[in-house]
C-alpha cells in the first residue's frame, strides 16, 4: 500500500504470490525481516491450500546470492553498477541495434513469477509496445497454451475459463491433473478443492482419475484409469462417441447453446470406438461405462490440466474435455463449470486490446495469448536475417530449464549481443547475461491481481501488502520498463505524451516531497477499482479493501453468467471449430505412436507439492536432505534393464542426456519413464565465484523444441522418447549411493 507505515515487531496479512491459489498468510515481522509465515485462518477465502512454498518464502527474500543491485558483466566477472548506469547502457545498445535491425532485434520473454505480479505484465508490454518488437515470449507455451487456443475457438475469448463447483458435484472425472497434490489450481483456484471433492465422495460422488501415473490422487479415486500417454484425446473422443450413438447428450444445450453440433457428429461416426480403445489402452467396455455414468450423474465435471496439454495432441484433448461438459448440460449448472465474472471484467479490457497478427519469422506461427512459442526462440536468436534477435530481456523466467531442448537455448544465448536477466538470483538462463538487474520479491511490493478474479470459484478480492521493504537498490519491475522506456525515448504503451505525463508526475512528487503524486501501479490500481462491476448489489471501493486486510468474500457463488460472457457473435458455444475438428481427423487418420527402437521409453512428468515448475526447486528448505529429482521405472522395466532402486541411470535422448537415481515403482506403466519436471537450474554466485549449488537434472536437456501441438505449440514435454542405461557397476554403485552432493547433469 502507497505510503504505509511500519512498526516493528508487527503482523502483517496478505496474501501468496506464487501460484493462482493465492493464500491468505500471515507474516510475523521485525527490524524489517521475516521471522514467520503461516496461514492466514481469518482468511475467508483462500488459506486452505496454504504448503511450504508460502511457509518458506523469506528464503528467496533473504538468499545467500540475491541479486541486490545492478551487476555488469566484466571479461568472467561481475561488478556492482548504479541504476543510472545499467539503465543508461542498456537502453542505449538496444537502441543502436533497433536502428541496425528494426524493432524485432529486442526480444523479451517472462515467466511465473512475473505472472503474479500485475505490475509487472503491463509495464512489460508496456515497454514493447513503445519497442514495437512482436518478439515476445512466455512460459505458458510450455503448459498453458492449449487452454487458451481452446477459450477463443469455443467461447471467443482466450481467458474465458470456466471454474469447478465441487461442492455440488456428484462425478469428477480428472484428465491429467493431481490435484492431491496442486490443490485444484491451474488456471482455476478454488480453495480446498481436493478435500471438499473428498467430502462429496464420502456423499456418494464418483472421483475417476485419468493419468498414465497411479497419483496420490488416483489413489482416493473410485476409478484409475492409467491412460497411455498423450492418448487423452482418444479416451475423450471415445466418451463423447459413447455418449452421442446412445442420446444421451442434453437436448436443450446441444440445441440452444451450442453451434456447429453437425460437425461434431459427423467426426464422431467417423471414429471407431474399438481403435480409440486400442490407442488409448482403456478397454473398450471401461470407457462405455465410464461414458455412460458421466452423462447420467444428476451432477457431474471434466477438468483437463496439464498432463493433457504436454503432448502434440493436447489442444484437441483439452477441446474433448470442454465438448464433454457442454454436450452434458454441465455448464452454468451446479455440480458442473461455471463461469465466475468476478469483481472486474476481465474478458471486456482483454478484447479492448487489439490481438496482434505477426507471425514467427521463421515458421509462420501466430501469437497464442499474446506470445511466440519458447520451442522456437534459439533458432529466432541463431537465424540470420531481418528480425533477428540481438537482444533479450528475460523478467523473471529460466526457459533453459523450463522450456525444451535447454542446450540449444544455452547456446543460442550465448551467442546475444545482449542479455539481460531481472530476477532475485543468477540462474541457468543467466549465466550468460551481461546485466543481471535485482527484481522485488511479492513479500516486498503490493499487488492487486484484479484481471484473475474470474479465476476464484468465488467472487474475491483482497489487496497484498507489502511486509517488508525491499533492498535499498532493488527496483519493483514495472520501474525498469519505464526507465527503459524514457531512455530509450520510445512511447510508453505506444501512446504519445505518456512519457512526458510520467516525467511530470515525478518533478511534480519530487517538489511537493509526496511520492503518491509520481504515476505508478497505485494508480491503474485505483482506477481498476472505480471500474469495478457491481458484486451482489454493491460496487466495491477502495475503502473496502483497506478495511479488509484478510480478503473480502463479495457474494455468494452464482449461476448463469456463462451465456451473457461468451464472446462468440452468436452467444453460443462453438462446439466444433474447423481447426480441432482438422486435427482430430489428423489424429486419427495417423497410425498410433511407436517407440523408436533406440529409444524404447515415452518419458512422463508428475508434479510435487513443494515445487513451482522451475522456480523454488533450487531452495533448501523445500527440499531437507538435498534431496532431488528421481526417474520412476516399473520394476518389470528395472529387471530387464539390471537396475535397482537407486541406481545412477543414465537417461538419454537424441538431443541430449542426464544422470540421476532410478526409483523403482509400480505407479508408473510399463514403458512409461517419469522424470519430473522444473529441477537441474543452477544458482551461481556472480560476485564471489563460489561453486554454483543446485538440485537434481533438468529432464528437458532430452526434449526436442520439435514436434510441437500445431494449434497450441506446445512440445512433447511428456510423450517424447528416451533410452535408459544403468550407470556404473555394482560396486562403483555401492561408493555412489553415499551421501553426496547433487547429481550432475551429463
Amino acid at each position: 500500500m502507497a505510503g504505509h507505515q511500519q512498526v516493528d515487531p508487527r503482523t502483517v496479512f496478505t496474501f501468496c504470490r506464487y501460484c493462482l491459489a493465492s493464500c491468505g498468510i500471515e507474516v510475523h515481522v521485525e527490524d524489517n525481516r521475516v521471522h514467520k509465515i503461516s496461514a492466514d485462518k481469518q482468511n475467508p477465502h483462500s488459506w486452505q491450500d496454504f504448503c511450504a512454498k508460502g511457509r518458506n518464502a523469506a528464503q528467496l527474500v533473504e538468499h545467500p546470492q540475491r541479486i541486490r543491485t545492478p551487476l555488469r558483466r566484466v571479461g568472467d566477472r561481475y561488478v556492482p553498477a548504479s541504476w543510472e548506469e545499467a539503465i543508461s547502457d542498456i537502453a542505449a545498445r538496444m537502441t543502436a541495434l533497433i536502428d541496425a535491425d528494426g524493432p524485432d532485434a529486442v526480444g523479451a520473454y517472462y515467466g511465473n513469477p512475473a505472472g503474479y505480479s500485475s505490475s509487472n505484465l503491463i509495464f512489460m508490454n508496456g515497454w514493447l509496445d513503445a519497442v514495437g518488437t512482436q518478439n515476445r515470449y512466455a512460459v505458458g507455451s510450455v503448459d498453458q497454451n492449449a487452454l487458451h487456443v481452446v477459450a477463443e475457438a469455443m467461447y471467443g475469448s482466450a481467458i474465458m475459463v470456466p471454474v469447478s463447483d465441487i461442492d455440488n458435484c456428484d462425478y469428477f472425472l480428472l484428465v491429467g491433473t493431481n490435484p492431491a497434490v496442486s490443490a485444484w489450481n491451474w488456471v482455476e483456484s478454488a480453495p480446498g478443492g481436493w478435500k471438499r471433492a473428498l467430502a462429496r465422495q464420502r456423499d456418494g460422488a464418483t472421483i475417476v482419475v485419468v493419468d498414465p501415473l497411479r497419483t496420490e490422487s488416483a489413489d482416493k479415486a473410485d476409478v484409475h484409469l492409467a491412460v497411455r500417454p498423450g492418448q487423452d484425446w482418444a479416451l475423450l473422443l471415445a466418451m463423447v462417441k459413447v455418449i452421442l450413438d446412445e442420446r444421451l447428450e442434453h437436448p436443450g444445450d446441444c440445441a440452444q447453446l451450442t453451434s456447429g453440433m453437425p460437425a461434431l457428429r459427423a467426426l464422431v461416426a467417423e471414429a471407431e470406438l474399438d481403435d480409440l480403445a486400442h490407442r488409448c489402452d482403456i478397454p473398450r467396455g471401461q470407457i462405455e461405462v465410464t461414458a455412460r455414468d458421466f452423462a447420467t450423474a444428476k451432477s457431474a465435471m471434466a477438468v483437463t490440466r496439464t498432463g493433457v496439454s504436454l503432448h502434440v495432441s493436447g489442444t484437441v484433448g483439452e477441446w474433448l474435455g470442454h465438448v464433454l461438459n457442454v454436450i452434458t448440460g454441465r455448464m452454468d449448472r451446479p455440480g458442473g463449470r461455471r463461469f465466475e465474472p468476478g469483481y472486474i471484467d476481465a474478458l471486456k479490457l482483454a478484447a479492448a486490446a487489439k490481438p496482434s497478427e505477426h507471425r514467427s519469422r521463421l515458421t509462420g506461427r501466430a501469437m497464442v495469448a499474446g506470445a511466440h512459442a519458447l520451442s522456437e526462440l534459439p533458432a529466432e536468436i541463431t537465424t540470420p536475417g531481418p528480425g533477428q534477435i540481438r537482444a533479450l530481456v528475460i523478467n523473471c523466467g529460466n526457459p533453459v530449464v523450463s522450456g525444451p531442448n535447454g542446450a540449444a537455448l544455452d547456446r543460442a544465448l550465448a551467442q546475444l549481443d545482449l542479455l539481460v536477466a531481472i530476477d532475485f538470483v543468477q540462474r541457468e538462463s543467466h549465466r550468460h547475461a551481461h546485466w543481471l538487474l535485482p527484481a522485488v520479491h511479492w513479500l516486498e511490493r503490493d499487488d492487486l491481481l484484479a484481471l484473475t478474479s474470474n479465476l476464484h470459484d468465488e467472487p474475491y478480492v483482497q489487496y497484498g501488502v507489502r511486509a517488508v521493504d525491499p533492498p535499498p537498490d532493488a527496483r519493483e519491475e514495472w520501474r525498469i520498463f519505464v526507465d527503459l522506456a524514457l531512455a530509450m525515448n520510445v512511447p510508453l504503451f505506444g501512446v504519445k505524451g505518456v512519457n512526458a505525463f510520467v516525467k511530470g508526475s515525478r518533478r511534480l512528487a519530487a517538489m511537493t516531497g509526496r511520492p503518491a503524486m509520481e504515476f505508478s501501479p497505485h494508480w491503474i490500481n485505483r482506477l481498476v477499482i472505480a471500474m469495478s462491476r457491481k458484486v451482489n448489489g454493491h460496487r466495491l471501493k477502495w475503502r473496502d479493501l483497506l478495511a479488509h486486510p484478510h480478503g473480502m468474500v463479495l457474494g455468494p457463488r452464482e449461476y448463469g453468467h456463462f451465456v451473457k460472457a461468451l464472446r462468440t457473435d452468436d452467444k453460443r458455444v462453438r462446439i466444433a471449430p474447423a481447426e480441432l475438428v482438422a486435427r482430430a481427423r489428423e489424429l486419427l487418420a495417423a497410425p498410433p505412436p511407436q517407440a523408436p527402437e533406440a529409444y524404447p521409453f515415452q518419458i512422463g512428468n508428475r508434479r510435487h507439492r513443494h515445487s513451482m515448475n522451475s522456480f523454488l526447486n533450487d531452495l533448501p528448505g523445500l527440499h531437507p536432505g538435498g534431496k532431488g529429482s528421481t526417474v520412476l521405472i516399473h520394476p518389470a522395466d528395472g529387471a530387464v534393464l539390471g537396475i535397482g532402486d537407486g541406481d545412477l541411470v543414465r537417461v538419454s535422448s537424441p538431443v541430449g542426456a542426464v544422470e540421476v537415481r532410478a526409483s523403482l515403482s509400480e505407479r508408473t506403466r510399463r514403458g512409461l519413464v517419469v522424470l519430473d519436471h522444473g529441477w537441474g537450474s543452477r544458482v551461481f554466485d556472480p560476485q564471489d565465484g563460489a561453486a554454483p549449488q543446485s538440485f537434481g537434472v533438468n529432464r528437458n536437456l532430452l526434449i526436442d523444441g520439435e514436434p510441437v501441438d500445431p494449434l497450441s505449440q506446445t512440445p512433447a514435454l511428456s510423450s517424447g522418447y528416451v533410452a535408459v542405461a544403468l550407470c556404473a557397476t555394482p560396486k562403483q554403485m555401492t561408493l555412489s549411493r553415499q551421501p553426496a552432493g547433487p547429481v550432475r547433469q551429463a
